[in-house]
């Protein structure tokens, strides 16, 4: 699927993508579907390296998703010359185990304030039964000059 982009953003998320040439999501196989300020969407395979040695998608490569889908759309509605959005909570409910395919994310944020935004994201499989449901609180703090 080609990855969309919404084009008022599109510069800013590919400087963000650029500034590592590998990360966590990478390792554990993200791809984005959509990004933009009001939804971001990715999917992520359950393979050996998302799953628990019970052969069951990993509940913190589950959290991993959702952070990464609730940092960077965070990110995408500030003022990043000026601010930085950080993790400052995350919880996850882990409904059906999942054993191979790919699952789907889908991160729309809930609150977008001056000081703090949350994210929710519900994770499904490909034919769209929850597997995860993950709510993420972010700081949204000024950038530090070093």
């Amino acid at each position: 699927m080609k990855m969309i982009i919404e084009e008022e953003i599109r510069e800013r998320f590919e400087a963000m993508l650029a500034l590592r040439d590998r990360h966590m999501g990478h390792m554990l196989g993200m791809e984005f579907e959509y990004v933009g300020r009001d939804k971001m969407v990715a999917t992520m395979p359950v393979n050996e390296n998302t799953v628990q040695p019970f052969g069951m998608l990993h509940g913190g490569a589950s959290v991993a998703l959702a952070e990464s889908l609730a940092s960077i759309g965070a990110f995408l509605n500030i003022d990043d010359q000026k601010k930085i959005a950080v993790g400052l909570e995350i919880n996850a409910n882990h409904v059906r185990p999942v054993r191979d395919g790919r699952v789907r994310a889908t991160a729309v944020p809930l609150h977008r304030g001056a000081g703090t935004q949350i994210w929710e994201t519900r994770i499904e499989t490909t034919d769209g039964k929850l597997v995860c449901v993950s709510r993420c609180t972010l700081a949204v703090i000024p950038i530090r000059k070093a």
